[in-house]
């Protein structure tokens, strides 16, 4: 249970905060190594694409769905900072209920809309085939994954990263183990990779459910259904939600149309340009955590109407951004080109890479201003400016990919990319003091 009222804002408590969930983040793409390991065992490569078909599907089927995680985090925190816990124990258990019936939604709709994904994938028969099976079992995790995201919202809220971090452990290290039993030894085949994943997203949700029991026991002891239900917090959440889904959509197409674009100039560049946005997700996993350290200690803020400590909250995660992300630039500089060698030993995908290398050096400067924003925005609940704020960036980088591909080729698809990255972080300014909650009456 949290304290009474937040504590002070220093260096040890933005890590406290923002360690736990770099590390939750870092153990993520463990589980598509293993997936891709267990089936790259199995006799042909359409086992391989496959998984990595369905796992597209989900990513950004799921991904769309991010808003619960980045929704739940800002109203929790500004509840808790309001010192309202009726209101704090009603929310979580409104926000629950969202994600179930949206959870129940995919279930119903996901079969037609994984045959018009695998339609669009066009792949080979085999791999449609075994794309689908896998994909009808994951549909039926969609209700455990978004609890997954609320509670994992609701954590980053109440300032309880080393739970996000357990939770992730869990999730995580459930998937790898089943995985392995699934596959290798009972040998179920790209079916069992599709089981493991249900099964562990089920036991983190159940494992999240368990550590919020606190709150969601207090709320369902006396439930005031007319206070859970009601429409004005309802359509609050509601409308927030919707801003943060249509934001996440554009984040979705600009990366997708980045790498569409690479696509049409060549299978070379293509898998140069994936090994390089491996690096760029490394980078978004890093910095994201002071993001989230900066959504719960402004949404705090704001929940208090607190200026000054709205203030302080903005300045002390970005100084510790703005250090980690200094740090990654020199690491990719100095590390770089050894890093590439982990994801090929293809000498020709390799030298490519390293030719468009410098884009990710400077990567992390030009991003995490972005980043930062984000979490501020998400923090005092001005997810509208988000959304107008991304449509903006998103509509330049894609006029931008049109004006600079034809005369500098893969150099100006990065150099649009990074554009874009500092345009998100331009777009959002003009809406910063907007975004600075108004102080309490005396």
């Amino acid at each position: 249970m949290p304290p009474s009222a937040p504590g002070p804002i220093t260096h040890r408590s933005v890590w406290s905060l923002a360690g736990p969930i770099i590390l939750a983040n870092l153990s993520a793409p463990l589980v598509g190594a293993v997936d891709t390991a267990v089936v790259g065992h199995l006799p042909g490569p359409e086992y391989i694409g496959a998984v990595a078909l369905g796992a597209l599907i989900f990513s950004f089927l799921y991904w769309g769905f991010g808003f619960l995680r980045m929704g739940t985090t800002g109203f929790v925190a500004r509840a808790w900072g309001a010192g309202d816990p009726v209101e704090l124990d009603n929310l979580l258990l409104r926000v629950l209920l969202l994600a179930l019936g949206l959870g129940l939604l995919v279930i119903v709709l996901g079969r037609p809309l994984v045959a018009l994904a695998i339609w669009l994938l066009d792949s080979s028969d085999r791999v449609e085939a075994l794309t689908a099976e896998y994909s009808h079992i994951r549909l039926w995790s969609a209700p455990a994954t978004l609890c997954v995201y609320v509670c994992t919202g609701a954590f980053i809220g109440l300032q309880r990263t080393r739970d996000v971090l357990v939770l992730q452990l869990v999730l995580n290290g459930a998937n790898v183990l089943l995985d392995l039993l699934f596959v290798p030894v009972l040998g179920f085949g790209v079916p069992g990779v599709a089981w493991a994943t249900l099964i562990a997203e089920y036991a983190a949700a159940g494992l999240g459910l368990w550590l919020l029991r606190t709150w969601l026991g207090r709320a369902l002891a006396r439930p005031d259904w007319g206070a859970i239900l009601a429409p004005a917090p309802m359509v609050a959440l509601l409308r927030s939600n919707s801003h943060l889904f249509v934001r996440t959509l554009c984040v979705v197409f600009a990366f997708s149309w980045f790498t569409a674009q690479g696509a049409k100039l060549g299978e070379l560049v293509l898998a140069a340009n994936s090994i390089l946005m491996q690096l760029q997700t490394f980078m978004s996993h890093g910095l994201d955590g002071f993001a989230h350290a900066a959504e719960t200690l402004t949404g705090q803020a704001s929940g208090a109407r607190d200026r000054e400590r709205f203030r302080h909250a903005v300045r002390m995660t970005t100084i510790w951004a703005g250090i980690i992300a200094l740090a990654m630039t020199l690491g990719y500089w100095i590390l770089g080109p050894w890093l590439l060698t982990l994801f090929s030993d293809q000498a020709p995908v390799i030298d490519l890479a390293l030719e468009y290398l410098p884009w990710m050096v400077i990567a992390p400067l030009v991003s995490v201003w972005s980043f930062q924003l984000d979490g501020i925005f998400i923090g005092s609940g001005n997810t509208r400016e988000m959304r107008n704020a991304m449509a903006i960036s998103t509509a330049g980088f894609v006029a931008l990919t049109w004006l600079l591909l034809p005369s500098l080729g893969n150099h100006g698809l990065y150099l649009a990319l990074t554009l874009f990255m500092g345009l998100r972080a331009l777009t959002l300014l003009p809406y910063y003091r907007a975004a600075i909650p108004v102080a309490r009456e005396a």
